[in-house]
């Protein structure tokens, strides 16, 4: 393992950077990836989710590539959706509202893809896949989540580990990776690149 090796997020997740440090993990540097992340016409959630981590760690590899010796630039990026339906962040509270009424006793999906890019420019990514199943909501239940705000830069407009933590009936893959960031992959992928996941 290469001591030396820093670790640069290329986010500004509050939620990410918490399951680093859960894992014992400082990133050295954390740098917001300010991308379009709109949907291309045709674009299912798992080639979304592998597309827009790529290019947040692109983003920042670019701003500091004559500055990455010995640094490796993490990124990911979580879709939620309905069939192939990818269920955005929402900006209003209707359109909050709306997609939490179409979770509502549904089965859905949440693609987490993590990627690296190391000092020589070469990619490496995981996706994870999680099958999430929401009860039955109710119109008092959804109006009074909305109320709270929680939604609110959210993909699927909900938090796994927030309000919305009472709507769940089933999770089947990784818990992490719904909250953004799959713990198993991204520390499969550092530990696969040298990075010392256990130093002190």
């Amino acid at each position: 393992m290469n001591s030396k090796l820093k670790l640069i997020l290329a986010s500004k997740s509050e939620r990410r950077i918490q399951i680093l440090n859960d894992l014992g993990i400082i990133p050295d540097v954390v740098l917001p990836a300010n991308i379009n992340e709109n949907i291309k016409k045709g674009e299912k959630p798992r080639s979304l989710a592998i597309r827009l981590a790529n290019e947040k760690a692109t983003h920042i590899y670019q701003l500091r590539k004559n500055n990455i010796e010995d640094s490796l630039i993490l990124s990911a990026d979580t879709v939620v959706a309905v069939g192939t339906r990818v269920i955005e962040k929402p900006t209003s509270a209707l359109e909050a509202y709306k997609a939490i009424k179409l979770l509502s006793g549904k089965n859905h999906k949440v693609y987490t893809c993590v990627c690296i890019i190391d000092a020589k420019g070469n990619y490496y990514k995981k996706l994870a896949e999680t099958r999430v199943k929401f009860k039955n909501l109710s119109e008092e239940e959804i109006k009074y989540y909305i109320k709270t705000n929680d939604w609110i830069d959210k993909a699927g407009g909900y938090a796994i580990q927030g309000k919305a933590q009472s709507f769940i009936i089933k999770i089947s893959g990784s818990y992490s990776s719904v909250v953004g960031l799959p713990a198993y992959e991204t520390i499969h992928l550092l530990r696969g690149l040298g990075y010392d996941v256990y130093k002190s």
